[in-house]
């Protein structure tokens, strides 16, 4: 296990609002995270992920699928410009598309991802509603590491609440978005401290095999707390 002092060095993809993205930016304004954004990436020209970065001076880019003659090209694109950055780790933070395997393998134990399930529970799209069909009694958000399977990786951490009877997707997502920012928070602190280390197949945490994933316990009076 290898202790960090420098600034985690990060790149963010997202395809969207850049949720995630915020709040690790305002963690790190608030000194609540060791890190530094050194690039931020998006499929879509108008994600609002790349207005944040832009706001801060981070480098920020837009790379076009249809520019590419199929998504391997475009992976590989991608890619080479978040390799460019030099991150520790990459974090896919609401990034709508699935990753070629080349890339993957490329970036193993380097790429991390926010899911709102209990993973394996609920992979893909629609995980709120698959949640309600499904009767569940508890949802949630998994954070994982990228793999070629969907939302397949070992998970990190996962963050739960409880369904009520009366919740709709908007209030589950309203609700799973709530301790989804501090769960992400909470996972990179703990993988700048070289807690979380990958060898293949295995997510060590600590230097022992995690066996399955660490419970995150959201506090309202104090939502950073450590595992």
């Amino acid at each position: 296990m290898t202790a960090r002092t420098a600034p985690l060095r990060l790149a963010v993809l997202a395809s969207g609002r850049g949720s995630n993205l915020q709040a690790i930016l305002d963690a790190i304004e608030q000194d609540r995270l060791h890190a530094q954004v050194v690039g931020v990436f998006s499929d879509k020209p108008n994600a609002n992920a790349l207005r944040l970065a832009h706001e801060r001076a981070i480098p920020a880019q837009y790379v076009d699928p249809l520019a590419y003659a199929d998504r391997s090209a475009f992976d590989t694109a991608l890619f080479a410009r978040v390799d460019e950055c030099e991150p520790d780790l990459i974090v896919c933070a609401g990034f709508m598309r699935i990753l070629s395997p080349a890339v993957v393998e490329a970036h193993a134990g380097r790429m991390i991802n926010i899911h709102p399930s209990l993973l394996p529970r609920h992979k893909g799209l629609r995980t709120h509603r698959q949640a309600l069909a499904s009767g569940d009694s508890e949802h949630g958000a998994s954070v994982h590491l990228v793999t070629a399977e969907l939302d397949g990786g070992p998970v990190l951490a996962q963050a739960r609440i409880c369904i009520d009877s009366d919740d709709t997707e908007e209030s589950l997502a309203a609700r799973v978005l709530r301790v989804e920012h501090p769960l992400l928070i909470a996972c990179l602190n703990e993988w700048q401290r070289g807690y979380f280390r990958y060898a293949a197949p295995q997510l060590l945490y600590r230097e022992r095999v995690l066996e399955c994933p660490l419970d995150y316990e959201y506090d309202s009076d104090s939502p950073l707390a450590p595992f």
